[in-house]
C-alpha cells in the first residue's frame, strides 16, 4: 500500500467533493417485533448467603416486548429516563448485544448478515480516538481499514474528504483529536468525527447512542440537523437521546418512549401529544418541552390532567396497558401493510456470497495499523520528558558507578544487576496499560469488523520497537563507558544485545498481561506479583534455597528476566 502518499493527498478541493445526500445507498426497512431481553442476576433475598441460594440466579427482564418499524428516510428517537433500556435496545437492533434476546428483528425481511453489517454504521456514546492524530488522519486511517479492497487508495482518501466537507469539519481538519490531558477539537467536532467514521461506508442503516450527550444546545442541534439530512438521503437512522430540546424533538419522524423496559408510545412525533391527551395525560403548559413531559410520564410523574393525583406505579401501569390496548394492534397492522417492498432490489444488489467478514487483507490491516500506531506513539515515546528522563538517569547511574574497578566485584555485580532490572521492569510497566487503555476503542473498531485481533496485536508490538530499542541503546552507550566495564567492542555489543533482548521480552510480557486482564488496576497488581517473584528468583539475593522448594525456584529462575541479564 502506498501509505506514504497520504499526507500529499489530504488537501481539499471542495468543488469536487460529493454530497453524501446524493450518494446512492440501499434502502433498509428495520422491523422489530416483541423484543425481549433478559439477564441473569444473583438472588438478593434474605437467604442469599445460605448454601440453598448460593448458586441461584434470577432473570431480570430489561426489554419487555418492544415493537416498531423504521423505514428508509425516517429518523427514530428512543426516549426514556436513565435505565429504561434505550441503549440496550439500540445494541440489540444493531446486533451488538449477546445474551438471552428473543423476538423478531429483520432487515428488509431478512436476519442480520455480513452484507448488512457492511451497510450498518454504529456511533457509540463515548468518542474514543487516538489523541495525537488529526481529524484528517483519523478519518483516512478509518477509510483505509473499513472500505473494501475494490476501492483504490485515491478513492478511499476521496471518501474521507467527502465526509470532512459534508460534516463541516474543514476548519478543524488539521487539529489533533485530543484526549483527557491533551487539548484538541471541541465536543461537537469530536461527535461529528465519530459520525464521520460511520459515514465513510455510506451506511443504509445508522445507529447512534446518545449523540448529543455532553454537547451544548447549539452543537446538539447541529449534530441532529446533520443526521436529519442523512435520513432525507434515504437512510434509516435510529438513536437514543436524553432530554432533547423542543427544536430537536420535532426533527424526529418517529419516537419510541420506554419506561422500565416497557414501550408506552411508538409512532409519529407530531401525534404523540394528541395520543397522551386522549388517554388523560395532557401537557399542563403550552410552553413545556414535549420531550420533558414524555420523560416525566415515563418516570410515572404527571403534573397536569385527570391523572395528576395518581401514584408513580399506577401511572406506569396505566400507560403500559394503554399502549397494548390502543397502539400495539395498529403497529402490527402497519407491519403487514408495508411488507418488504425493497427486498427484491436489496437481494439482487447485496448478494451475501460477495461479502466476507473483513474488508481488507491481513497484511493491509497490519500496515495501516502500524502506520497509525507509529504516528501516535512517537509523541509519547520520544517526548522531551521521556527522553530527558533516560538521559538524566543514565548520567546519575554513570556517576554512581564511575570507573568502578574490576577488583570491586560487588559493585560491578550490582551495576549489571541494575542494568538488567531496570530494562526488565520499565518496558513491562510501560506496555502493560496499552490494551486496557484502548479497550473501548478496540471493542468499537472490532465490532465494525475493521481488522483482525492478530494484526492489531502484532502492529502494536512492532510500533513499540523504536522506543524499546533506541532508548536502551542510548542508556547503555552512556553508562557502559562511564561505569568502567570492559572497554572492548565485543563485550559492549554483548551487553547491548542482552539489554535489548530483556527489554523486548519484557515489553511482550507486559502487552500480553494487559491484553489478558484488560483492566489497568488488576494488571498492575498481577504485574507486581510477577515482577517481585522474578526479582526474588533472580539469583542475586538468595543462593541457598531449601530443597523442598528448590524445584519451584529453578522454574521461576529460568523465566526471570533479571536472571537472564545477569547470567549473560
Amino acid at each position: 500500500m502506498e501509505i506514504k502518499r497520504l499526507k500529499d493527498q489530504t488537501e481539499f478541493d471542495e468543488q469536487a467533493v460529493t454530497s453524501f445526500d446524493k450518494k446512492r445507498n440501499f434502502p433498509v426497512t428495520l422491523k422489530f417485533d416483541n423484543v425481549v431481553y433478559k439477564i441473569k442476576t444473583k438472588n438478593q433475598g434474605f437467604c442469599k448467603r445460605t448454601w440453598i441460594n448460593k448458586s441461584k440466579l434470577e432473570d431480570k427482564i430489561i426489554l419487555k416486548g418492544v415493537t416498531g418499524e423504521v423505514a428508509p428516510g425516517e429518523m427514530l428517537a428512543m426516549l426514556g429516563p436513565s435505565g429504561s433500556g434505550k441503549t440496550t435496545l439500540l445494541n440489540a437492533l444493531g446486533r451488538r448485544l449477546g445474551g438471552d434476546l428473543s423476538g423478531s428483528i429483520t432487515y428488509n425481511g431478512k436476519p442480520f448478515s455480513n452484507a448488512m453489517n457492511r451497510k450498518t454504521g454504529f456511533v457509540t456514546q463515548d468518542d474514543k480516538f487516538h489523541p495525537h492524530l488529526t481529524v484528517t488522519e483519523t478519518l483516512i486511517f478509518t477509510a483505509l481499514l473499513r472500505l473494501p479492497q475494490s476501492f483504490t487508495l485515491e478513492e478511499k482518501i476521496r471518501q474521507a474528504k467527502d465526509v470532512i466537507f459534508q460534516l463541516g469539519l474543514t476548519k478543524c481538519k488539521n487539529n489533533i483529536m485530543g484526549g483527557a490531558f491533551i487539548r484538541g477539537v471541541s465536543g461537537g467536532e469530536r461527535k461529528r468525527v465519530s459520525i464521520g467514521q460511520e459515514m465513510l461506508i455510506n451506511p443504509s442503516l445508522l445507529f447512534l447512542d446518545e449523540p448529543t450527550s455532553g454537547l451544548d444546545s447549539r452543537s446538539a442541534q447541529q449534530v441532529v440537523s446533520i443526521l436529519l439530512e442523512l435520513a432525507r438521503g434515504g437512510r434509516t437512522v435510529l438513536m437514543s437521546i436524553h432530554q432533547p430540546s423542543m427544536n430537536i424533538f420535532y426533527m424526529f419522524h418517529k419516537i419510541l418512549l420506554l419506561s422500565d423496559g416497557n414501550p408506552i408510545y411508538f409512532g409519529k412525533t407530531e401525534k404523540s401529544m394528541e395520543y397522551f391527551s386522549n388517554i388523560g395525560y395532557s401537557i399542563s403548559n403550552a410552553y413545556t418541552n414535549p420531550a420533558d413531559f414524555l420523560l416525566d410520564l415515563a418516570e410515572g410523574v404527571c403534573l397536569g390532567g385527570l391523572n395528576s393525583e395518581k401514584g408513580i406505579m399506577e401511572i406506569k401501569q396505566e400507560l403500559v396497558s394503554a399502549y397494548k390496548t390502543n397502539l400495539l394492534y395498529t403497529i402490527k397492522e402497519e407491519f403487514l401493510e408495508t411488507g418488504n417492498l425493497q427486498l427484491t432490489q436489496f437481494e439482487e444488489q447485496m448478494d451475501e456470497k460477495q461479502f466476507s467478514q473483513w474488508n481488507t487483507s491481513w497484511i493491509q490491516q497490519f500496515l495501516v495499523l502500524l502506520k497509525r500506531d507509529l504516528k501516535e506513539r512517537k509523541h509519547e515515546s520520544f517526548s522531551i520528558l521521556n527522553v530527558g528522563q533516560i538521559l538524566v538517569f543514565s548520567c546519575i547511574c554513570g556517576l554512581l558507578w564511575w570507573q568502578s574497578s574490576s577488583t570491586h566485584l560487588q559493585d560491578q555485580m550490582g551495576f549489571l544487576f541494575f542494568y538488567s532490572l531496570f530494562w526488565s521492569v520499565r518496558p513491562f510497566y510501560n506496555s502493560m496499560p496499552t490494551f486496557p487503555e484502548e479497550r473501548m476503542m478496540l471493542t468499537k473498531e472490532r465490532s465494525s469488523s475493521m481488522y483482525r485481533l492478530s494484526s492489531y496485536f502484532i502492529a502494536k508490538t512492532v510500533a513499540d520497537l523504536p522506543m524499546e530499542l533506541v532508548l536502551p541503546t542510548v542508556f547503555v552507550i552512556i553508562t557502559y563507558w562511564m561505569g568502567g566495564l570492559k572497554p572492548t567492542a565485543e563485550h559492549f555489543f554483548k551487553t547491548l544485545f542482552v539489554i535489548l533482548y530483556s527489554a523486548l521480552v519484557s515489553q511482550g510480557v507486559g502487552l500480553a498481561l494487559g491484553a489478558v486482564v484488560m483492566n489497568i488496576r488488576a494488571a498492575l497488581k498481577f504485574g507486581s506479583v510477577i515482577v517481585e517473584t522474578f526479582f526474588l528468583a533472580s539469583g542475586f539475593y538468595v543462593q541457598n534455597v531449601p530443597k523442598f522448594i528448590s524445584w519451584c525456584y529453578r522454574v521461576i529462575a529460568y523465566l526471570a528476566l533479571m536472571r537472564i541479564g545477569v547470567a549473560r
